[in-house]
């Protein structure tokens, strides 16, 4: 009898996928959504601001890649997965799967959020506001009113640099078990880059679940599809090239 492992199941991969996509899109979204400008009764800001939110979305990959990252890989983003695939260490026959299911698990969370939010007589969604129900947007939508030239850049480069991160920590060649405190620091720190810019996507899944509750952030969600490929593209393709090891 041999003693190895038995590899995963498509159907447990799939779970640790949507786990892993709803515990990033309700983490990271929700800290946007209800603690990022929270002000108590007296008006005092008690809010997390733009550093905790880029921890809650740090925290949510670290935790959820040690948690089911060996099942599945713990990509949690439709760009992770595309990227991994063109770098070679992802089979063809999961990556339709992989994201599908990243895109529902990603849709759940937002709708639970939603859910929770509507539980506060105030709440609202301001389709006029940058960054309202923690969508990405460029323009009018963009935090800091940035264009669309440099919301494609900033996301293109960042999807890119996350990759390079994700396949270099996963390496066989790097230090073993450390992988998701590094994916994880490193979206902490693109986060800090690029809230102001876009509010941070580097994630279609992301970007896709929350815009669906706000009509004019789904009409800038094209971007926050097509740039974070791009970027996971440049650097699937790339990594051997730049990285591998030399005979």
């Amino acid at each position: 009898m041999s003693d190895a492992p038995a590899s995963p199941t498509l159907l447990s991969r799939l779970a640790a996928e949507f786990v892993g996509t709803f515990w990033l899109v309700f983490g990271g979204c929700g800290a946007a959504i209800f603690a990022a400008g929270f002000l108590n009764a007296e008006g005092t800001h008690l809010g997390i601001g733009f550093l905790g939110v880029a921890l809650a979305f740090g925290l949510t990959v670290v935790t959820g890649a040690y948690a089911v990252g060996y099942i599945s890989g713990g990509h949690f983003n439709p760009a992770v997965t595309f990227g991994v695939f063109l770098s070679g260490r992802l089979e063809s026959r999961f990556v339709l799967p992989y994201i599908g299911t990243q895109i529902v698990g990603g849709l759940l969370a937002a709708v639970a959020l939603f859910v929770i939010a509507s539980g506060q007589a105030d709440f609202a969604i301001d389709p006029s506001a940058a960054g309202s129900f923690a969508t990405n947007g460029y323009g009018e939508l963009s935090p800091g009113g940035y264009s669309l030239l440099s919301a494609l850049l900033i996301e293109v480069i960042l999807t890119a640099v996350f990759l390079w991160v994700i396949l270099g920590a996963t390496d066989g060649r790097a230090p073993v078990g450390f992988a998701p405190l590094a994916i994880g620091l490193s979206l902490t720190l693109i986060h800090l880059v690029a809230i102001p810019v876009t509010n941070t996507s580097v994630n279609p899944a992301r970007s896709i679940a929350v815009a669906v509750f706000n009509p004019a952030a789904l009409g800038q969600v094209w971007l926050f599809v097509l740039a974070p490929l791009v970027g996971a593209a440049i650097a699937g393709l790339s990594y051997k090239f730049l990285f591998a090891a030399k005979n």
